[in-house]
This record gives C-alpha cells, sequence and structure tokens, in this order.
C-alpha cells in the first residue's frame, strides 16, 4: 500500500512524484521503461531546455492548447519556481535567445541526474520495468493500479503523467489515453504538433534545396488569403519540407488547419529578410544597378542570400538572374523583391505524430480541476503532463507545462491521500 503512485518517469511524473512527497505522502513512481528522465534526455538537442524565462504573460501567449485550464498550475509553480527548483539542486541556469533556460553545463545529463538524485533523497520509491496494465477504482474513487505481471498496488491517490503520443522511444505511446478512458474520460483525438512541415513543390521533391538553413526568417502559413500565422526564427530545408525552430512553431496552425478544413490549401511563406520592406530591396537593387551596371543579377543576389536561396527567389519570381543589372526592369525587380518578402510554398501536411517533438490533443481538460489536477469523474485520480489537452510552442514552454501540472498533482495527489487516511 502507497498513498500516491505515480505513473511516467518524464518530467512531469518526476516533480509529482517530488511534490507528493515532500507534502508527506509516501510515494512509487512506475516508471515502464529501464530508467527515468528519458525525454528530459533528449530535449534541447542533448542539453535540455528546462523552461523559459519570459514574463507569465508571455508564456501564456506561446501555450496554444487551453492556455487558461494551465492560468493556476502556472501561477502556483511557475518559471520563476522552475528556476528556483533547479537552483536548489545545484544545477546552475542560463538564459539564452527568446528565454530559453539551459542548464550552463549544456549537457540533458546534468538536470536529469539531479532531478532523479532529488526524488531519491525525499523518499521517492521506484520501480521500472514496471508497464501498468489497469487502474483500479471502486465506486468512484481510485483504489490502486495493476501492473502488466498481474500484481495489483493499493494506493489512495494516483498521478497519470505517462505523456502523449509522440516521440514514442522515450515511452510515450498513448498509455494514459487508456487508462482515463477506462473511467469515463473523454479523449481529443492526438494530433502532431512541433513536427516538420511537408511539401510536394517539385525542388523540394528534387532535393535541390535539402540541407539548407535560414536564420532570423519569418515563416508565414496561409489558408487561402488569410494568415493563419507568423513564426520569427530559423528554417531548414529538407526532402520533405520544412523543419527547424520556426516550421515546429507554425506546424500547430497547420495541423489543425488540416482537421477543421481538410480541403482547403496550405502555403507556407518565408520572408528572408522581417525586417526589411519591398521598398528596401528595391532600393538596394537600384543603388547595385547604379554602381555596378554589368554584374548580373544572380551575383547580386547571392551577395545577400546563400547561393541555393537566390537561384530558388529568381526561379520562382520567374526573372533570369543571369541578366546584367542595367537590363533588369523595374517590374522584374519588383516580383524579385516580392519573392523574397513572400516566398511562398504550398503545404501538404506535417509528419506523423510519432516524428513530432509535442502531441495535441489528450484527456479532454473539461473534465479536470484546473486548481488541482483532479478529475472531475474518478476521485483520487490526477494527470499530469502531455497526456492533457495542453501543449504550446517548442521553446521551454512545454516542458514548463510538464514541471507546473506535475507539481501541482502531486501535491494535491498526496493531501487527498493522506485526508483519507485521516478519515480511516
Amino acid at each position: 500500500m502507497t498513498d500516491v503512485v505515480v505513473i511516467g518517469g518524464g518530467p512531469a511524473g518526476l516533480l509529482a512524484a517530488i511534490a507528493a512527497r515532500e507534502a508527506g505522502a509516501s510515494v512509487l513512481l512506475i516508471e515502464k521503461g529501464n530508467r527515468l528522465g528519458r525525454k528530459l534526455a533528449i530535449s534541447g538537442g542533448g542539453r535540455c531546455n528546462v523552461t523559459n524565462a519570459k514574463p507569465l504573460p508571455d508564456l501564456m501567449q506561446n501555450i496554444l492548447g487551453n492556455s487558461k485550464f494551465l492560468y493556476s498550475s502556472l501561477h502556483r509553480f511557475g518559471n520563476e519556481d522552475i528556476i528556483r527548483f533547479f537552483e536548489s539542486l545545484g544545477v546552475k541556469l542560463k538564459e539564452e535567445d527568446r528565454g530559453r533556460m539551459f542548464p550552463v553545463s549544456d549537457d540533458a545529463r546534468t538536470v536529469v541526474q539531479a532531478v532523479v538524485r532529488h526524488a531519491e533523497r525525499v523518499g521517492v520509491q521506484v520501480r521500472l520495468q514496471t508497464p501498468v496494465a489497469h487502474i483500479l477504482t471502486q465506486d468512484g474513487r481510485l483504489t490502486g493500479v495493476e501492473t502488466e505481471r498481474g500484481e495489483t498496488i493499493a494506493a489512495s491517490a494516483c498521478v497519470i503523467a505517462t505523456g502523449g503520443a509522440s516521440v514514442p522511444q522515450t515511452g510515450s505511446t498513448g498509455d494514459g489515453y487508456r487508462f482515463a478512458a477506462s473511467v469515463g474520460h473523454t479523449i481529443v483525438p492526438p494530433y502532431p504538433t512541433a513536427v516538420p512541415i511537408t511539401s510536394d513543390h517539385p525542388w523540394i521533391r528534387e532535393r535541390r534545396l535539402q540541407g539548407l538553413s535560414l536564420y532570423d526568417i519569418e515563416l508565414s502559413i496561409f489558408r487561402g488569403d488569410k494568415r493563419l500565422t507568423a513564426e520569427p526564427g530559423d528554417l531548414v530545408f529538407t526532402h520533405f519540407g520544412l523543419s527547424g525552430p520556426a516550421a515546429l512553431r507554425a506546424s500547430h496552425y497547420v495541423t489543425v488547419s488540416l482537421r477543421d478544413k481538410p480541403g482547403a490549401p496550405l502555403t507556407a511563406s518565408i520572408d528572408v529578410r522581417p525586417h526589411w520592406t519591398m521598398e528596401d530591396w528595391m532600393a538596394l537593387f537600384k543603388s547595385a544597378r547604379e554602381r555596378h551596371p554589368r554584374r548580373r543579377l544572380r551575383t547580386e543576389l547571392e551577395g545577400h542570400l546563400p547561393d541555393r536561396l537566390a537561384a530558388f527567389v529568381l526561379h520562382e519570381a520567374r526573372v533570369d538572374g543571369e541578366v546584367p543589372l542595367a537590363q533588369v526592369s523595374h517590374e522584374s525587380l519588383t516580383r524579385v523583391s516580392r519573392a523574397l518578402k513572400r516566398l511562398s510554398i504550398p503545404v501538404t501536411g506535417t509528419l506523423p505524430l510519432e516524428k513530432a517533438t509535442v502531441t495535441g490533443g489528450g484527456v479532454s481538460v473539461k473534465e479536470i480541476d484546473p486548481k488541482t489536477m483532479g478529475s472531475k469523474l474518478c476521485a483520487g485520480l490526477y494527470f499530469a503532463g502531455e497526456v492533457m489537452d495542453v501543449h504550446a510552442h517548442t521553446g521551454g514552454y512545454n516542458i514548463t507545462i510538464a514541471f507546473s501540472t506535475g507539481h501541482t498533482a502531486g501535491t494535491e495527489a498526496a493531501r487527498y491521500a493522506l485526508a483519507r487516511l485521516a478519515e480511516v
């Protein structure tokens, strides 16, 4: 018998287990894999972006899935608390671009080892390689869990922190959806977000742009003439489409649009230099024409862009780059300038959910108390992290949600379990 059982040893589960133990409950953390913190270990490109330092209003704006639901939890244990938590564990952090917080070591293992050691130090019991088969309930209350080996573990409260269905190699294979559905919870169909975007443009299919990286661009997604989003950042062309931070941030709008309006055409539009206007480009070309009239347009453009991007811009603008600047018409320069501000690529979709960094969808938050992360359908059952229908942009926001909701769920699960114990 344990007071609280936590299912899942990722960031949400680890914080839930630690918070529950620090609140005075006995805690058993169950992980089906052979080690804890596997998703933490690969996050942030192996450096572990532990949170984002932006003020709470800015942080909330980067939460795409049910941000209002998370308001109470983020106030209770937010990014500043996460920073203090890691500093108390001896993990020194540094702030990088756009508020992203990383360990000074630039090694995710620093974070994983610190959290796991702290869990052990406060007395969290851990069971690895122990898949859970069912959660057990009686008369609308949680009574424990049953493992796939047939073992029954009695508990007063349970936190489901199994993650979503993305990055399945870390153990996030949708188990939590099944557990939640077994007690009547609604599951919003999972979909990929923070995932590369696909395109059937001939230059993409022919791999003429594969591996080309662009920096500090702005990527917009259009449905017809309606702009759905504009995301700043870096971009990488792949053999199937677009990747990199800007594409991952924009992918949410692609998947949601395909879900809600499957027949509507989508276009990705790249502004290669967002702080420049069309007039700035036109002025540059006209100045170059006056100074170097015999210089080819392609040569001039390659002085400002990677060669392959310059060739692509000229192709999309339908302008011959071999023509000397003195002979390039005003109309041609206008088309090139327009392409530099809105380089359009048709979008066919995204890579599948298993290739996504983050899962959209999950346990409906309408059936979860936002102040406690407790189930409204089953007393003693709590949720934390990506198993719920919550998600955010990349940049430390999703892991902030995991830590915040994990802390809330663990604390409240302990309070519930200890109250139940006092009743006996």
